[in-house]
């Protein structure tokens, strides 16, 4: 529980030094604005591909992104364990219903959830009321949550890891709960304009303190927690909506006020987790001491 846990999180924190600092050197050089100004119309106009040459180039882009594992994997079994695949013909199956699956969940992500989820944002805007919009933020945070597959098996692997002192269906409810709220003041943020930097600082001032505060056992897993939250079911939708939202309302720009959400939905799992795990041992101490 302290040690195996904690990668996931890490996977997810380098990537966003990576990609700031690659946004400080093109700021650096003076083409900050007309780089905004072009990948905001790339992320707006976004054309549609069609037809079967366009899909068999989408198949051989996909077979291209999963080349680097199929490299890796050969490398160390043949290079440096020096031994055979077990069953060649079936593993090469096996990646061949990887690149095939993954060609059909982008494909059903471009034709169902992104559309789903701008079009809601920009009807729910149109309404005379906000209200609408935050509870089908806290809804949808939470209901994706509770369907994502890498949340559903960390929870049973975190589970058989504290032998059963942890329950894998609790977890996923304080892990929903948790995007849940996030995703709502993520919205807040677009309605009302403000910048990311401040809620963003807040948010990580409070893990902060509570990491001080839990018990380790819990850190490692809460950390990795906000990381496999936001996955397969939950980023499309939720990266819909934000962009539906910021084209919808009038001074936002889609770069600048349309991302983010994401980066709430991984902090505030780490908040109700750690929260939990807190309170659950302070009642323990406190029955101890009552006996």
């Amino acid at each position: 529980m302290i040690d195996g846990f904690g990668l996931v999180a890490l996977s997810v924190m380098v990537p966003m030094i990576t990609v700031q600092v690659y946004g400080m050197v093109v700021y650096s050089g003076g083409t900050g604005a007309a780089a905004m100004e072009a990948i905001t119309a790339q992320v707006t106009e976004a054309p549609a591909k069609s037809g079967i040459i366009a899909a068999l180039l989408d198949l051989a882009g996909m077979l291209r992104d999963v080349l680097p594992i199929i490299i890796t994997v050969l490398f160390f079994q043949y290079l440096v364990l020096r031994r055979k695949l077990s069953n060649p013909k079936k593993i090469a199956f096996g990646f061949a219903l990887v690149i095939l699956g993954l060609y059909a969940f982008v494909v059903g992500l471009k034709l169902g959830l992104f559309p789903i989820g701008t079009s809601m944002a920009e009807q729910l805007m149109a309404m005379d009321s906000y209200a609408p919009v935050y509870l089908f933020a806290l809804m949808i945070g939470f209901a994706t949550t509770m369907a994502e597959p890498a949340l559903i098996a960390i929870g049973k692997q975190a589970e058989e890891a504290a032998a059963g002192a942890l329950n894998g269906n609790a977890i996923r409810l304080l892990v929903a709960v948790g995007v849940a709220v996030g995703i709502t003041i993520g919205v807040h943020r677009i309605i009302t304009g403000d910048s990311i930097h401040y809620y963003i600082m807040g948010g990580y001032i409070l893990v902060i303190l509570l990491t001080l505060l839990a018990p380790r056992y819990i850190v490692a897993l809460a950390y990795d927690l906000g990381g496999v939250t936001t996955s397969e079911v939950t980023v499309p939708l939720v990266t819909a909506l934000g962009i539906g939202l910021a084209s919808s309302i009038e001074g936002r720009n889609v770069l600048i006020d349309g991302f983010g959400l994401i980066a709430f939905a991984s902090i505030f799992p780490i908040v109700t987790v750690m929260t939990y795990a807190i309170v659950s041992q302070y009642r323990s101490e406190r029955r101890k001491e009552t006996q």
